[in-house]
């Protein structure tokens, strides 16, 4: 008899409508979902993803512990925010209560390089209760199994250079401040860009203390180095800002940009590698201007060169549909913080989820 995949959906934001239908109509049973936000709390979840009553209702996030324990689902996707310290209080959650977990959180994806004390905590509690915790999303496929499966078709590499752009205002105002956007020049090179004259290893320091948060590229690096068997000997990053000639108006921010000032941000890591390929990636996540769309630009320099570009890629349902694939492996994966670079790359979902178990 095939197994009904009992799922929770942590975060009913913009992508929390897309993640719950697509894993609905994957086969999965929706037996829990939080958030924070009055306006959505208490919402029949069929109505929040526009569709009929089902009869579950959007609970308040502080309870979510409780209802976890009473509803017990296979599997808790969370998405709310971008580091792995601010959704460590939902792993531990889901962890504690033998929930596996997997995150939209863009550090989550690749956090050892990053935040390794807690990770290797996350990893020891999902360890002790039997659990997998992992994070997935757009990155996972779109910037790390599409190009390591490129560069199995090279004979020779000597750098992959890679370019992705994004608006920020699809994902919020918590992102679109991280990302500089609305702030002064000043402001930006105060906040975002002080760090940019700072060697490798100093850097890395400051990574690693929690003192500097770096940019989603930084993840996705270790994660192309892990997944490729290279090994980095140093990784440096350098964010400036980007900017428009005319005044520009986010609706995330509720505040209009001057011509000139911040719409967000670029940021460069370069990766050199004891094998001789450096890895160059940057993301540029900002305000759209008219006439601007999301980006996918990777170049593999070696024998032969070769370029792959995804214009206008749907970022926020492709990173949807890529973690609710990601789902069967996450359930028969082994306990522990287990990044996607260890599991299977995802195949097309057919057949209900609880088919590939």
């Amino acid at each position: 008899m095939t197994k009904t995949v009992k799922t929770a959906q942590y975060g009913c934001g913009k992508m929390g409508r897309y993640l719950i239908r697509y894993m609905m109509e994957k086969g999965a049973e929706v037996v829990a979902a939080f958030d924070n936000d009055p306006s959505v709390i208490g919402m029949d979840i069929g109505e929040y993803i526009g569709g009929g009553k089902t009869g579950l209702l959007i609970s308040d996030s502080r309870d979510a512990e409780k209802i976890l324990q009473e509803t017990q689902p296979d599997v808790c996707v969370i998405a709310t925010t971008s580091t792995l310290e601010e959704i460590r209080e939902s792993l531990e959650i889901c962890a504690r209560n033998r929930i596996n977990a997997i995150s939209t959180c863009e550090e989550s994806l690749y956090p050892w390089n990053s935040s390794p004390d807690l990770c290797r905590e996350l990893d020891q509690l999902a360890k002790e209760y039997g659990v997998t915790l992992t994070g997935s999303g757009y990155p996972d496929m779109y910037w790390g199994v599409l190009i390591d499966t490129l560069a199995g078709s090279m004979h020779k590499i000597t750098k992959i250079k890679g370019v992705s752009s994004y608006n920020v205002e699809d994902y919020g105002i918590a992102l679109a401040k991280g990302h500089g956007a609305g702030l002064s020049t000043a402001e930006f090179a105060k906040q975002i860009g002080n760090h940019n004259n700072l060697g490798a290893e100093e850097q890395q320091k400051l990574v690693t203390s929690g003192e500097y948060v770096p940019s989603y590229m930084w993840n996705q690096n270790g994660w192309l180095c892990e997944r490729m068997d290279l090994t980095p000997i140093s990784q440096v990053q350098k964010c400036v800002p980007t900017t428009h000639t005319e005044d520009l108006y986010s609706e995330t921010l509720g505040m209009t940009i001057k011509a000139g000032n911040p719409t967000g941000m670029s940021a460069i890591v370069i990766t050199e590698t004891k094998e001789g390929i450096t890895i160059e990636t940057e993301c540029i996540g900002n305000v759209y201007a008219p006439g601007d769309f999301d980006r996918n630009d990777w170049t593999f320099y070696g024998e032969p060169d070769t370029t792959v570009n995804v214009n206008r890629p749907a970022t926020v349902e492709l990173t949807c549909a890529n973690l609710v694939g990601r789902i069967p492996a996450l359930i028969k994966s082994e306990p522990g913080y287990i990044t996607t670079d260890k599991l299977p790359n995802n195949v097309y979902l057919s057949k209900k989820l609880g088919e590939y178990i």
